[in-house]
């Protein structure tokens, strides 16, 4: 502002580095070429700027030098650094950039077919939940007395009544809520969009946010960050980063603390009261029932009585 009134001189113009350079060019490629989403560039910027970084320092960039090797020695010294499921963002990353390092001539050869797969198999592990004392335990904790408690609570509520996505909780508008018949459009993976009966509570809770907390700005997005600009959350790690803060708040120990957290819950919660899987399905909106049928390891009634005699005797 200062510099538009002609206050203060003009700032100094500096060159961006190389590799600072390549990042921009990149990150156009895959808004504009590969036709991606803002919200979906995060990690492959991310990951891309620090290979770059750790190959070449704040040098010059010389491919020229780049051997398969230096990819595979990279992904095993780092691939230790996170979560399985992060790694595998890291590993499709790195295959997104070197795809656009050998398309743009950088390269002569296509170094992401170097890329080592990372094991995953299906069914392998349970899926994570908190049992449902623990669930009202870190709502009942919730600061409902601040703007942005109001707001948080009103999240939580989404998150553990519905099953919602933390992206869907990021997209949803003021348009997206029907008073009148009390249902909520939610815009899925793929833009599918569905509706869902609002509970109660979560209406409560979203009425008494817009009403006591929502801040006035021109966004449409239902939830506003609090952090200036006043605007709707920029990534779904914010909602993530809600619910784990909630945890803490409540004292609950969790292996997982993100937003998927509650969706798990509330589909093992149903699955205890006697809900089917194809029930458990269309709420959480699966499109294979391939994707529901996880939740049947945790059916230990069902599977009670395919459990074969312990030869011991009862244990």
């Amino acid at each position: 502002m200062l510099r538009k009134l002609g206050v203060s001189p003009p700032a100094k113009a500096e060159c961006p580095s190389k590799l600072t350079q390549l990042i921009g060019q990149y990150k156009h490629y895959l808004l504009v070429e590969r036709n991606l989403s803002p919200a979906s560039i995060g990690h492959p910027l991310l990951f891309a700027r620090r290979f770059l970084a750790d190959m070449f320092g704040g040098g010059r960039l010389k491919f020229s030098v780049l051997r398969a090797p230096d990819i595979t020695g990279y992904i095993q010294r780092h691939a230790h650094d996170h979560s399985p499921f992060h790694t595998r963002k890291l590993v499709n990353a790195m295959r997104s950039l070197l795809r656009y390092l050998y398309y743009k001539g950088l390269v002569d050869t296509d170094f992401s077919l170097a890329v080592p797969k990372v094991a995953r198999w299906r069914f392998s592990t349970l899926p994570k939940h908190l049992p449902a004392a623990q669930v009202r335990q870190m709502l009942h904790h919730c600061d409902r007395k601040s703007g942005w408690g109001r707001r948080d609570y009103a999240i939580l509520l989404l998150l553990a009544r519905l099953g919602l996505r933390a992206g869907e909780i990021v997209k949803l508008r003021l348009e997206d809520i029907d008073w009148d018949n009390s249902r909520i459009s939610v815009c899925g993976k793929g833009d599918n969009c569905a509706q869902l009966p609002l509970p109660k509570d979560a209406a409560n809770a979203i009425a008494r946010y817009l009403q006591h907390g929502r801040p006035q700005c021109a966004c449409r997005r239902l939830f506003i960050s609090n952090r200036a600009p006043m605007d709707g959350f920029r990534y779904s790690g914010a909602v993530s980063k809600i619910v784990q803060c909630a945890l803490a708040r409540a004292g609950v120990v969790s292996d997982r603390k993100g937003a998927h957290l509650l969706r798990h819950s509330l589909a093992t919660e149903m699955l205890r009261k006697g809900a089917s899987l194809d029930e458990i399905g269309e709420i959480l909106r699966h499109r294979s029932s391939d994707t529901t049928a996880i939740y049947a390891k945790v059916d230990i009634a069902a599977l009670r009585a395919l459990a074969l005699p312990w030869i011991g005797g009862g244990r």
